[in-house]
């Protein structure tokens, strides 16, 4: 009787377009928790740069300054009091409030359409 042998052939680990689409999503969501989480960390930093009264004249001061002005946008002059401090923290701490929660927010759909 003659020896059957089977030939196994090795299909490659293919990916159907669901879980390519789920794992692009995924990294999309993760983009998005980093840029939100970033532009939050630069506003509190120009509040506690502000706040401790650090020289404006400082090169990561005005960094700070320059890249916090374009995140906080209608946000910057929002509510006018008298101390500068305050209206920085109310003003850059509301902005990074808004900007914690909306791309939360984001996150939580973008995961959610991956499935």
């Amino acid at each position: 009787m003659a020896e059957h042998t089977e030939q196994v052939t090795a299909t490659p680990n293919r990916r159907t377009a669901a879980e390519v689409r789920a794992t692009v999503l995924k990294v999309l969501a993760g983009l998005v928790r980093w840029a939100g989480l970033i532009v939050v960390v630069v506003l509190v930093i120009r509040v506690v740069l502000t706040v401790g009264g650090a020289n404006p004249a400082n090169g990561i001061t005005s960094f700070i300054t320059s890249w916090s002005d374009r995140f906080a946008w209608g946000f910057k002059d929002l509510f006018t009091p008298t101390d500068g401090k305050l209206r920085v923290l109310v003003n850059y701490g509301l902005a990074a409030l808004c900007w914690l929660v909306v791309s939360s927010i984001l996150v939580r759909i973008i995961r959610g359409i991956a499935g």
